[in-house]
């Protein structure tokens, strides 16, 4: 899979352990609108997805976290790799610890059926909301997290992943405008 950026803080110096989460990310596509994961407690927009567990799948994991987090069921046969993003830092609980992320992303189609989300308490928390969303909606959300946020360096990888689909979408939309003045 093709590495689409590197989020290298350069905070971890004094760092003597290591710890990995990797996690895989939907990219649901409808109608120009993008299925995403909107806080309503901090007004940021996330891809459906997160950790993948061990033995399990980067795709298998795909499917298990857009179903707990959207409700939306990904069609195993669309699954198509986009790319990842490599993301190293300090972690935020412990100063002797550094945190390694791989974030994959993957295109796939989902079936007519809807279940009900189940949200962690922390997601709770956030309030999320599965919704389908403008893609500049969402980019421009999480161009207002602050630094200071938690939530900061979530906003600002997600924003790399819309920035591509957006200039993507946008291409599409010309030549589908210019397909119809014709």
């Amino acid at each position: 899979m093709r590495l689409l950026h590197i989020m290298d803080s350069d905070d971890y110096e004094a760092c003597t352990r290591l710890t990995a989460r990797h996690s895989a990310r939907a990219i649901i596509v409808s109608d120009g609108m993008i299925a995403m994961i909107h806080s309503l407690e901090r007004d940021y927009y996330k891809f459906p997805g997160g950790g993948i567990e061990p033995g399990e799948s980067r795709e298998n994991a795909l499917i298990r976290e857009t179903l707990e987090e959207t409700g939306l069921h990904v069609i195993p046969e669309t699954i198509e790799e986009l790319g990842y993003i490599h993301r190293i830092r300090k972690s935020q609980k412990y100063e002797d610890e550094c945190f390694v992320q791989n974030n994959y992303y993957y295109f796939c189609e989902v079936t007519d059926e809807v279940s009900a989300p189940e949200y962690s308490e922390s997601e709770q928390a956030e309030r999320f909301e599965p919704v389908f969303v403008d893609p500049h909606i969402a980019f421009d959300a999480n161009a207002k997290i602050p630094e200071s946020d938690p939530a900061y360096g979530m906003a600002y990888r997600e924003n790399i992943v819309l920035d591509l689909l957006i200039e993507v979408l946008d291409a599409q939309a010309e030549q589908d405008a210019g397909q119809l003045t014709e």
